[in-house]
This record gives C-alpha cells, sequence and structure tokens, in this order.
C-alpha cells in the first residue's frame, strides 16, 4: 500500500522516469530478463544508458511474470486470489460486488499481497451512492452529483480521505473512483449521478478534490471513464455505445481529463468501451490505438502529456466489448493499443490471456521495450520503482 511519503516520491518519479515517447521504457529502448529466466523470457541485450529507470527490478522478471503484471482480475474470494497469485503472479485483483468481502475484512488481501513477489494492486469500485462495493462494510456516501451540489470541494476531499483511509485498513490500494464523466443524464442512467456535474469545469473541481483525498489517504485514484461516457448512447455494459464526435468531445467530455491530468499525482486512468466518431474508427476506446495514444501524448485534445498507469474497463463482463471477442483478443487488443492493466471479472482464463501475450511478444505483435515501459509504470504506481 502507498503511504503518504511514497505518494510524494512517486509524484517526483514521474517527473524523473518521464518517457521520451509513447510507450517507451524511461531512458532504454532495450528489454531485460533475468538469467534465470524460462526459455520464454526476452533476452537481456546490452543498454546505451547506465542504470536505467527499473532496470534492475526488471532483469528479475521473466516474459511471462512482465506480462503478468499487466493483469488485474476479479476474485470470488481469498482462496481463489491466492490460488491464481500462486500460479500466475499477476499483478492485482479485483473486489467485486460477488466477492466474499471477508477477504477484505480477514486482512487476507493484505497478506496475499504482501506475501507476492510483487505487492498487488487491490483494487474496487468504490464511487458512493449507486456505486458502493463496500458499503455492507460501512463505506458509503452520497452520490457524486449530490456531493457537488450539496459540499465544498474541500468538504468533498475530506470525504474521499475518509474512504481512502477505511480502505487502506482494509488492504484496498486502488480505487476506481472518482468519475470524471461530463453528464446530464437523469441520475439513474448508466452515468446519471455517477456524474459530478454537466459543467466540465464543476466535474474538474470536484473529481480532482475526490481524488486528492484519496491519494491523501495513500489510496491510488483512478479517473473514468475516457474520454468521456456521459453523453454517450446507451450503456457499454448492454452494447455498443456510441459517443459525440472529437470535436464535440473537445468543448465537453474531455475538459477534465486536460485539466486533471496536467498534474495527475498518482492518479490513474480508465478507458471506457466508447466509439468517437473522428478518432477510433469503428472501435471501442478501449482497443483503439488513436484513442489510447491521443491520452498518452495529449495530442488531439491540447491535453497534457500522460505517464501514469491506463486501465482498461472490465474486459469481459461488458457486452461493448465481450460480444465481439474473447477475452485473449480483448486483452491482446488492449495492450497493443497502448494500455497498461487489463481488467476483467473472473480467474478462470488468465493462463490463456498470458499464453497468448507471450504470442504476442515472440511475433513481434509486442516488442519488449513497449511491454518493460508498461511493467515500469506498474511497478512506479506500486512503489516498487520510485526514480
Amino acid at each position: 500500500m502507498l503511504t503518504t511519503g511514497t505518494v510524494a516520491a512517486l509524484s517526483l518519479g514521474l517527473v524523473a522516469c518521464g518517457s521520451s515517447t509513447p510507450d517507451s521504457p524511461p531512458s532504454t529502448t532495450s528489454a531485460y530478463a533475468s538469467p534465470s529466466a524460462s526459455p520464454s523470457s526476452v533476452s537481456a541485450t546490452t543498454t546505451t544508458v547506465a542504470n536505467p529507470c527499473g532496470a534492475e527490478q526488471l532483469a528479475r522478471l521473466s516474459l511471462r511474470q512482465k506480462l503478468a503484471q499487466l493483469i488485474v482480475v476479479g476474485v470470488t474470494g481469498a482462496a481463489d486470489a491466492q490460488q491464481i497469485v500462486d500460479d500466475e503472479e499477476i499483478g492485482g485483483i479485483f473486489v467485486g460486488s460477488w466477492t466474499d468481502k471477508a477477504i477484505l475484512t480477514s486482512g487476507a488481501a493484505s497478506r496475499i499481497s504482501q506475501n507476492s513477489p510483487i505487492p498487488l494492486m487491490v483494487t474496487v469500485d468504490q464511487e458512493g451512492g449507486r456505486v458502493s462495493r463496500l458499503s455492507a462494510l460501512g463505506i458509503d456516501h452520497a452520490s457524486p452529483r449530490e456531493l457537488a451540489q450539496t459540499k465544498t470541494p474541500e468538504q468533498v476531499k475530506a470525504i474521499a480521505a475518509d474512504v481512502g483511509r477505511k480502505l487502506k485498513e482494509l488492504g484496498v490500494t486502488v480505487d476506481f473512483a472518482p468519475v470524471a464523466d461530463v453528464s446530464d443524464e437523469s441520475d439513474n442512467e448508466v452515468i446519471g449521478d455517477r456524474s459530478f456535474s454537466n459543467d466540465p469545469a464543476v466535474v474538474t473541481e470536484y473529481a480532482g478534490a475526490y481524488a486528492a483525498g484519496l491519494a491523501q489517504a495513500g489510496i491510488t485514484p483512478v479517473y473514468k471513464h475516457f474520454p468521456g461516457h456521459g453523453h454517450g448512447s446507451g450503456d457499454s455494459h448492454l452494447g455498443v455505445v456510441t459517443v459525440p464526435t472529437l470535436d464535440e468531445l473537445r468543448k465537453s467530455d474531455l475538459i477534465p481529463f486536460r485539466n486533471l491530468l496536467q498534474d495527475p499525482g498518482t492518479a490513474g486512468v480508465m478507458v471506457g468501451h466508447l466509439i468517437v466518431p473522428g478518432l477510433t474508427q469503428g472501435l471501442p476506446s478501449s482497443i483503439s490505438r488513436p484513442a489510447i495514444q491521443m491520452l498518452r501524448t495529449g495530442v488531439g485534445y491540447d491535453g497534457p502529456r500522460y505517464n501514469g498507469v491506463i486501465f482498461s474497463d472490465d474486459l469481459s463482463g461488458m457486452a461493448a466489448i465481450s460480444a465481439q471477442y474473447p477475452i485473449e483478443q480483448a486483452v491482446e487488443k488492449f495492450i497493443l493499443a497502448g494500455g497498461d492493466v487489463a481488467l476483467w471479472l473472473s480467474t478462470d482464463r488468465v493462463s490463456s490471456v498470458l499464453d497468448n501475450l507471450e504470442v504476442a511478444v515472440k511475433r513481434g505483435r509486442l516488442a519488449p521495450a513497449r511491454l518493460d515501459a508498461k511493467v515500469i509504470r506498474i511497478l512506479r504506481s506500486k512503489g516498487v520503482v520510485t526514480c
């Protein structure tokens, strides 16, 4: 788990290790592998830069271990989590509505993470209001829309910090919140009252305050759903969703991301399954390289360069993706488009996903240098790499 001191260190590290090109590892284009790694490992090569950021950590990992860091999956409980961590050393687990919450209250999530070679991301959807996965454990508050209507930004930061402290006590390290979508939907629609407002300035102010509160408590916040779900044609859980054109998004939905990512601190960003006319060529943003590279570089929406962790929205339980692609293909498409952490809901096909990603590296679809860049971003987010 991240401490307040680590949060500050990681914020500095984002500057010190800033990548010069999208999807390239800091200070080097070489791949690393442990001398004792399996035949699937990437071969070690000579670097042109002394002591590049994270080289020591990368050198300890086989190819499959690197790829496993790119995976966060939903678990049914502590036994399920322990088994998949033992089997594949995955990067993290997701505690969903179906998960036995004893994984948190018993301290199992913390123990599994601490006993892993690399700490886990222990993730949850805890937005408040309708999306409060841990309300049964006493963690809840009003919807984001109601917060923006009734509280000041400083009050919202304090509320989020209180949530963050409770999450941290349970072993959670990453909260898929706050929602940075701009929306005028009625309260019970897919985004609706999960959005702070239909005013981009209000969303920016309140989402930023909420993220700051979580970070203050040592929790990694994640802004979602880039490039903006708030004015979509429907619910991506149920099927294909089209949002306004890129030109229109620039004037509204993209404004919070443009502003919040000027100084993201430790925050990640989740990319939604949203088709953007003029950008994604009919594909959901989560598997569209133009969309993810727009987020990474800032080019196309006048945003800043962003070198934090990019998460997918759920790749197995949302029909906008799952109706078209098996999980193995969906994960590969997200990773090749530029994403870092692929999220889905169960552990049963983790091994086949990793098998497929190994083939992607061996056949040249995923360059070792791009993989290393992703792993370094993830390790930095976990506090394993602090340069």
